[in-house]
């Protein structure tokens, strides 16, 4: 739907000059003479933005602004004069214009400043509209997400989570693996049991084993006079999520393989297997089929943890999804901080969305408790973001680049395989060309990157020359 743009000018023929100008560039302009119609007019319509004369009989351009601003406060004024000065420019940004411009003017110049205005109203009324959003979402581990990545995601958690088979959850780090497992597990008929979570990279080999299959009597560290169950056990009737599997102990991989099969566990120091009843949920940022090939991982384990694999797109690819996220953690750290912030300035929430978010979800995560920490105001503003999100640098410069905006190779690779993917027009035998992969390797590795973030990376790519 085209924008539109009310202006008021009390010179006829400069009014209809902007009229035909702003048409020309495609907006629906109207044109009134005054104050006291332009006020109708907005009682009446939906205008995305007002240009509107300083010097006019009855309320003059500032006046009528400061009305605009009161009466309509999401629709922005743009105030131009032939009596341009300082003095006037100050008491029009007091009264509460987005913008000021002086005769005589070029039309393109007033074209750019509605673009931006029109812009910067939308952005508004996006961030309302995600912030009442987060307001009537109920409980802390729903996954937040409106993006065409997200939607599928969610559906594809919807589809999996009564099915019994095993769930692999991948993408890079940061992006909220064990937040999807729990959601995985809340919307499964197993939802009343236990979420037992156990990092394998947080544990060494000998920890491992007995955080995962338990302890016989006497065989504990430390405790020698009971038996302690393990992870599998304790998860009985729910689901048990091992994160970071492509850590997993090469050694302990056909003792969780076998568990797997035979559905019991043989407790540290036991002769005796006990059954269990769990579903399991893995996670990993890393490729699992590459480290099969190089013997690095068990494959007959992956085929076992990898029945469902449920991959999370990063949080650059998920658009204006940053807004809604941000939005939730400025609801949950105002809340905890016992703060009355309640959302984000447009200016802000610019930036965010202008950021690549290197380290995803728990980047954005710390960059708002950080800011909500600071703000003395009730929304967030550029002034509580910090340097790298107002100025960021390229995250691939590692010689320049602050060790905050450093990012994991796997994300540099990707990068990098999608931009020739794109540069080749989606060809992808000539990007495994370029890239020195076999076809095999380069498909694998964009199916584990998921449709929707390959198809987001081939948008506007140059058309394939092949016949």
């Amino acid at each position: 739907m085209s924008h539109q743009i009310l202006i008021v000018e009390d010179d006829v023929a400069m009014a209809q000059l902007l009229v035909e100008g702003l048409q020309r560039r495609g907006y629906v302009a109207r044109a009134v003479h005054s104050a006291e119609p332009a006020l109708a007019a907005l009682a009446e319509h939906d205008y995305q933005a007002v240009i509107t004369d300083v010097n006019m009989k009855g309320l003059n351009g500032l006046e009528l602004c400061q009305r605009i601003v009161a009466e309509h406060p999401g629709v922005p004024v743009l105030v131009i004069t032939a009596f341009g000065s300082m003095d006037t420019a100050i008491r029009a940004i007091r009264a509460g214009a987005y913008d000021f411009l002086t005769k005589p003017f070029e039309l393109e110049a007033i074209a750019l400043a509605i673009g931006r205005a029109v812009q910067h109203k939308e952005l508004r009324e996006e961030v309302k509209r995600l912030r009442d959003e987060v307001v009537s979402r109920k409980g802390v581990s729903q996954v937040l997400g409106e993006s065409a990545p997200m939607r599928e995601l969610i559906a594809l958690i919807n589809r999996v989570a009564d099915s019994e088979s095993a769930v692999l959850v991948t993408g890079e780090r940061g992006t909220g693996k064990e937040l999807v497992a729990r959601s995985l597990h809340e919307a499964s008929r197993r939802r009343a049991g236990p979420f037992i979570s156990l990092n394998c990279s947080a544990l060494s080999a000998a920890a491992l084993e007995g955080e995962l299959f338990g302890y016989a009597k006497g065989s504990a560290p430390n405790d020698s006079k009971t038996a302690r169950p393990g992870a599998f056990v304790r998860a009985q009737g729910g689901t048990l999520f091992l994160d970071d599997i492509a850590e997993f102990p090469l050694e302990l991989q056909p003792r969780l393989l076998k568990a797997l099969t035979d559905r019991k566990v043989r407790p540290v120091g036991s002769e005796q297997e006990v059954p269990f009843d769990a579903r399991l949920v893995t996670a990993t940022s890393r490729d699992l089929e590459a480290m099969a090939e190089e013997d690095r991982f068990r494959p007959e384990l992956h085929f076992a943890i990898n029945v469902v694999n449920v991959h999370i797109p990063p949080v650059r690819m998920r658009g204006n999804d940053v807004l809604l996220l941000a939005q939730h953690f400025v609801r949950f750290f105002a809340e905890k901080s016992r703060k009355e912030v309640t959302g984000i300035a447009s200016s802000a929430a610019e930036k965010l969305l202008a950021y690549g978010w290197p380290g995803n979800v728990l980047e954005l995560q710390n960059v708002i408790e950080r800011a909500v920490a600071l703000t003395r105001y009730a929304q967030l503003t550029t002034a509580d973001l910090p340097e790298k999100v107002l100025n960021p640098t390229p995250a691939t410069n590692a010689a320049e680049a602050d060790e905050a905006v450093l990012v994991p190779m796997d994300t540099i690779e990707r990068q990098h395989i999608l931009r020739v993917l794109r540069a080749v027009g989606g060809h992808r035998t000539q990007a495994a060309k370029v890239l020195g992969l076999d076809r095999k390797t380069l498909y694998r590795k964009l199916e584990g990157y998921g449709p929707a973030e390959v198809e987001a990376a081939l948008r506007d790519a140059p058309p394939r020359t092949d016949a």
